[in-house]
């Protein structure tokens, strides 16, 4: 029996994805000692909560040494100067304003304020990037957030203005603990707000690779209302963010306070989907079975044709998708990234090796899996030589799709229409090219996706 982190209720189970590893537990070698645990997810029928119903302790997963580093991505760039700049809306005229962010990673929003010459201050418990921070110009406090590190931030700095966090309370356990530190630190004016996944688009888009041991809570605009009402707060606006594949802020003020209409908007929309109780969820299991087993038996066919495939990000997201469908090296060859603490080492769990840009560009693989598909539209404009050359992405989510050149189309691999693929085979050393042209009423199709779909099925 497992309670709700929130409110203490008995969950309901919604998925179980079996063992699984350290999402960001990047290894030195393949065979490093590893941790695991019962990756599942449950409901909280009362406060509406969808969570973890275990997970490892926080120093596994953000130790010394913490692989995600923000600025690695142009796009979270963008994103994070446009966050800075609507903070500066939100203190404009106050007097000597002071603005706290959660989990600042490595300053990638707060050097921006900093820059301006704001009073701020970052918490971010991981050393390796809490320094990058510092070295970007930021104050940083190196611990976890709770009510005891708030009553020092304000017997040291005094209350705050603002209180900010972005993929990060999704991270705090004990999350009645976090909002009473806030309660503790922000002033009678104060705006809290986060950002993080929004659970309507993880569940709309099929995306069950955001679930991992980082990511305890899924938030709605329905439990975080719930969660700011026990704290003695108002859910007053719900923005929705074009990051992450789908992400919402949420902006909470001290009660009593007027909502925006655009809070009723996502309500609502919420309860159509159902997403406060588990018949909302039954299409989202579906699909995880269905992307699974179709992923993996696309990637072996490829093998079998002796077609390269290599994976592009080696992201935490992709740690949940690899292992649940059991993909490893002899399905994808190794797995493009730029991040210098990633690069050289093993995927947690099926260790596919990661290698640096260099290599993807040397080798002009015929496929590429899209892990980064949340950056899709960054990533294809950065590798536009690679897909003039023939070189095609695969994305996963809500169908697998194979991404040529534009103006060439996009190949639905679960199309069900009757095709046929006529192949041009060129050689590259160890590696065959596969130029394929689609043509439809076919009458000996060399490949059928809709019996590809059905073997899918019989599987599940």
């Amino acid at each position: 029996m497992h309670h709700c982190r929130i409110c203490d209720s008995e969950t309901q189970n919604i998925f179980s994805f079996g063992r699984m590893p350290i999402a960001n537990g990047f290894l030195e070698g393949p065979s490093d000692p590893e941790y695991f645990y019962p990756l599942s997810l449950v409901l909280c029928p009362r406060c509406c909560m969808v969570q973890l119903r275990s997970v490892p302790a926080p120093k596994l997963m953000f130790g010394r040494s913490y692989a995600f580093i923000s600025s690695t991505s142009a796009a979270m760039q963008a994103h994070f100067k446009t966050q800075a700049e609507d903070i500066l809306k939100l203190v404009k005229g106050k007097k000597d304003p002071f603005v706290v962010e959660l989990g600042c990673n490595d300053g990638i929003m707060l050097k921006h304020l900093a820059g301006k010459g704001i009073r701020h201050l970052g918490i971010e418990p991981a050393a390796n990037v809490a320094r990058q921070a510092q070295k970007n110009g930021v104050t940083v406090l190196k611990s976890f957030f709770d009510p005891q590190t708030a009553a020092k931030i304000v017997r040291r700095y005094g209350k705050s203005d603002v209180i900010c966090a972005s993929n990060t309370l999704l991270s705090v356990e004990n999350l009645n603990a976090a909002l009473e530190g806030v309660k503790l630190l922000l002033n009678d004016n104060g705006v809290f707000f986060f950002e993080d996944p929004y659970l309507l688009d993880i569940v709309s888009l099929g995306s069950f690779d955001q679930i991992y041991d980082e990511h305890i809570y899924y938030f709605s605009g329905h439990s975080v209302a719930n969660l700011a009402r026990r704290h003695n707060f108002e859910l007053v606006n719900m923005e929705h963010q074009d990051v992450h594949g789908g992400s919402m802020r949420y902006l909470l003020e001290w009660q009593p306070a007027p909502r925006n209409r655009a809070v009723s908007h996502w309500l609502a929309k919420e309860k159509r989907k159902h997403l406060s109780s588990r018949t909302g969820f039954r299409g989202f299991t579906k699909a995880i079975r269905t992307t699974a087993v179709s992923l993996k038996r696309t990637l072996k066919n490829l093998k079998k044709r002796r077609l390269q495939v290599v994976g592009y990000g080696a992201t935490s997201k992709s740690t949940t998708l690899l292992n649940y469908s059991g993909i490893g090296p002899e399905h994808v060859e190794y797995i493009t990234d730029n991040s210098p603490t990633k690069i050289g080492k093993f995927t947690p769990g099926m260790h596919i090796p990661v290698k640096d840009r260099k290599a993807f560009l040397a080798d002009n693989p015929p496929y590429t899996l899209l892990f980064a598909w949340n950056h899709k539209r960054e990533i294809f404009a950065k590798e536009s030589r690679y897909r003039k050359q023939g070189g095609k992405f695969m994305t996963y989510f809500p169908k697998l799709k194979l991404h040529g050149l534009k103006g060439r189309g996009i190949l639905n691999i679960n199309n069900t229409k009757p095709t046929t693929m006529r192949a041009e085979i060129r050689r590259s050393g160890n590696h065959r090219t596969l130029k394929v042209a689609i043509h439809p009423r076919p009458k000996r199709p060399r490949f059928s996706a809709k019996a590809e779909l059905k073997s899918s099925k019989r599987s599940l």
